[in-house]
């Protein structure tokens, strides 16, 4: 939340936003030394007066003219990428190697001159997108579902300036809650997550007399005790991982658990199906919205009321749906999305496939905002099962098998062997799991092959994974070409 919420009469050429926008700029330059060093109480006050100012026009500018919203994008990647050739070594390098000037590059689309990076890259040499002048840049991990994790340094400034950011996420949010000033919270995460360490963070570079009203649970705890804690705090917004909500609300209603219902539900990290969020707001009625967000890029796209699709943050992170070859797909068309992150100095990542896949709508919202909307991600690229002769499955096939069983409240399929899956079913008790084996392995077979070896086992919790996401469908198999 921020210190003060500030109202003003804001226009396109509003000088409130100007100003936001030049002093989200200087925070990584001239005040770097007043950040980082210092009295607390004064760095604290200061930091807090500079995320404050930058709050001027945050929620207006989603609804700005699309020229507008192109300047300040292409103004952004101006400056990061003479900043990467200077400051970071892999860009520095490429530059010198491919005798090119950073100032040819001034436009969005000018950014697939760069490479295409994958993230076995950045995986391997971390340090090589690391700015070499962010040194007291915080360092996050992503969550390594797909094995070795990640390291992203955030530089300072750009983690207070996400505040600031955030007033767009948070107006539908708002409005959903009936216009409340501070809206109850909870959070369900992981104790090592993302979100725990950027509020830490906060804590000790901010002075905010009026904090969120805000309740952070642990993933792992058992369901009994998060129902009593929904009960007992009452929140307005619940927000947890994609699978954690399906299972949640699945299992409250299987076993019938009196509980109070927030005003809405908010999911990130995961991805739930559109039946199954479709089937929480028809249940509970409780609209659900969701945030795409990454270690590598805090702030991509988000859902606003009429949640037809992610909303991006074009002046914050430059969003291209291309193909295998790094080739910009036309609008409706599925691809592998890859970002750039215009705002973080720490690790600088520009052209970047984050692994998801997914296309634009060539539609605007009615909502009225005029960021590009993505469509629904659709799965991880890596998630897709490997059949006979190459052929893969998308982890969406699997879930039209097994989404019409109501006895299940959570599954997992994985491939161990191109014939061989494990088959991972939650259900309430033994009875159900039963019911819903000899329903859905059927099916199951028939879909992968006739000759798979499927072996099914029960669980009766949620799955908690160390880093507290979930992957419905994980495939082993090496991917071909």
């Amino acid at each position: 939340m921020p210190l003060v919420r500030l109202q003003c009469n804001f226009t396109e050429k509003s000088a409130h936003l100007k100003r936001a926008q030049e002093v989200l700029d200087s925070l990584g330059q001239t005040n770097a030394k007043l950040i980082t060093k210092g009295n607390s109480m004064i760095r604290r006050l200061w930091n807090s007066f500079l995320v404050t100012q930058a709050l001027w026009g945050q929620r207006r500018l989603p609804f700005s003219s699309r020229e507008q919203i192109a300047a300040e994008r292409d103004r952004r990647v101006r400056n990061l990428v003479r900043f990467a050739a200077r400051h970071v070594p892999f860009y520095r390098q490429w530059f010198a190697e491919n005798k090119t000037e950073p100032c040819a590059i001034r436009s969005a689309g000018d950014l697939e001159r760069l490479p295409l990076l994958h993230k076995s890259e950045v995986q391997a040499a971390p340090l090589q997108f690391r700015a070499e002048s962010a040194r007291d840049a915080v360092l996050f991990y992503t969550s390594g579902s797909t094995g070795r994790p990640l390291q992203v340094w955030h530089d300072r400034s750009s983690l207070l300036a996400n505040i600031a950011y955030g007033e767009r996420e948070r107006a539908p949010l708002l409005r959903l809650c009936g216009g409340a000033f501070r809206p109850r919270e909870l959070h369900v995460t992981c104790e090592t997550s993302t979100l725990n360490k950027v509020t830490a963070f906060y804590a000790q570079n901010l002075w905010r007399p009026v904090s969120p009203l805000r309740l952070i649970v642990s993933v792992m705890r058992p369901l009994e005790e998060i129902v009593e804690t929904v009960n007992r705090y009452q929140p307005d917004l619940l927000l947890a991982y994609g699978a954690w909500v399906s299972w949640f609300f699945k299992t409250v209603a299987a076993r019938r658990l009196q509980i109070h219902l927030p005003k809405v539900v908010v999911y990130v990290s995961e991805s739930l199906s559109p039946w199954e969020r479709e089937w929480i707001e028809q249940e509970f009625g409780i609209p659900v919205l969701s945030r795409y967000n990454a270690v590598e890029c805090f702030k991509i796209g988000y859902f606003c009321e009429r949640r037809r699709g992610f909303h991006i943050h074009e002046d914050l992170c430059h969003v291209r749906i291309c193909d295998e070859a790094g080739r910009t797909l036309p609008d409706g068309q599925t691809g592998q999305v890859v970002i750039s992150n215009l705002v973080n100095h720490g690790t600088v990542l520009l052209n970047y496939c984050l692994g998801d896949t997914g296309s634009f709508s060539p539609e605007p919202c009615p909502c009225g905002r005029t960021f590009r909307l993505l469509n629904e991600l659709v799965g991880r690229v890596h998630d897709f099962i490997v059949l006979t002769g190459g052929r893969l499955l998308h982890p969406f096939e699997v879930t039209q098998v097994i989404k019409v069983d109501h006895d299940v409240l959570q599954y997992q399929l994985v491939q161990h062997q191109l014939q061989q899956f494990t088959l991972t079913l939650v259900t309430v008790d033994e009875a159900a799991f039963e019911r819903a084996k000899t329903r859905v392995l059927p099916r199951l077979r028939a879909l992968l092959s006739t000759e798979s070896r499927i072996d099914v086992q029960q669980r009766r919790d949620f799955f908690r994974e160390p880093a507290g996401k979930f992957r419905a469908v994980l495939s082993h198999c090496p991917q071909p070409n």
